[in-house]
Formats: structure tokens, C-alpha cells, sequence
């Protein structure tokens, strides 16, 4: 027997089905599509495909002629080249030094400053003199006139 009392059970309405089980048949769906799609474009002999292309039409010719003129430019002179000439004097005042071993010295020891009174300013003065390079010792050398004191002056 059965309660008249008791309602009688209300039916649940469909739960969505979860996304995984979607997935289940949706993905061997569209793969099967594709291979069929694929099957249909890559076969079947359509006599209107397989048509031989229409002869080309005749098109016109277009003839392009082209003129060039060239004109020759002369070139420009050089400019006229100016030189100037500068005179330098140079006195160079030397002392004979009496031979060794004459006799003829003031004394035995001879004199060593022969040659020694010789000053240059500046190297400009040694190469117009001619004597350019002077090392450590030789008439007219000065530490002013060596600038990397290499014991050369004016060498370069």
C-alpha cells in the first residue's frame, strides 16, 4: 500500500554533461569531417577541371625606345699651386783644435771645449744647418732640442 500522504518523487532535470565527456565525441568527429574533406578534394577526376587551358589571345606589343644624351663636363683646373721660399742664414763659428800630440797646446791635457760654443734654438736651425741629428756629445746637442731624451736631438 501507499501512503496518500507522500508526494510522489519529482524528477531531477538533466545534469550538463562535463567537458571531458564533450570532448569524448567531439574530437573524433571533426577529425573523421577532415578526413573525409580531405578524401573528397584529393580524389575524383572532374572533366571540368581536367579541361586544357584556352589558347593565350594575342596581345599587343608595346616597343618602349629610349634616348639618352650625354654631355660630356670638363674638369675644373686645379687650383694654381703657391710656394714660398724662406732664406735662412746660419753662422757657425769654429775653433781649430790644435792636433795631438804637437806640443803646441797650452797645456797637456788639450782643449776639449773646441767645438762646444755651438747652440741651435730649435730643431728648425739644425736641419737648415745641415746637422740634424745630433746625439748626447756632439757639438751643439741640447736637452731642449731632445724631446723623448733618447740621446738623439732633432730626429725627427
Amino acid at each position: 500500500m501507499t501512503n496518500p500522504y507522500t508526494t510522489p518523487p519529482v524528477p531531477q532535470p538533466a545534469r550538463p554533461t562535463p567537458r571531458w565527456a564533450r570532448k569524448r565525441y567531439l574530437l573524433p568527429a571533426l577529425g573523421l569531417a577532415l578526413l573525409v574533406g580531405a578524401g573528397i578534394g584529393a580524389g575524383g577526376n572532374d572533366p571540368a577541371t581536367d579541361a586544357k587551358p584556352a589558347a593565350a589571345k594575342p596581345r599587343p606589343t608595346v616597343t618602349v625606345t629610349t634616348t639618352a644624351t650625354v654631355t660630356a663636363t670638363p674638369e675644373p683646373e686645379p687650383a694654381p699651386t703657391v710656394t714660398t721660399t724662406k732664406t735662412v742664414e746660419v753662422t757657425k763659428t769654429v775653433t781649430p783644435r790644435p792636433a795631438a800630440g804637437s806640443g803646441t797646446g797650452t797645456g797637456s791635457s788639450g782643449d776639449d771645449s773646441g767645438g762646444q760654443d755651438v747652440y741651435y734654438a730649435n730643431c728648425s736651425e739644425v736641419r737648415a744647418a745641415g746637422a740634424a741629428p745630433i746625439h748626447r756629445g756632439e757639438p751643439g746637442y741640447a736637452s731642449h732640442l731632445d724631446r723623448d731624451d733618447d740621446g738623439i736631438a732633432c730626429d725627427t
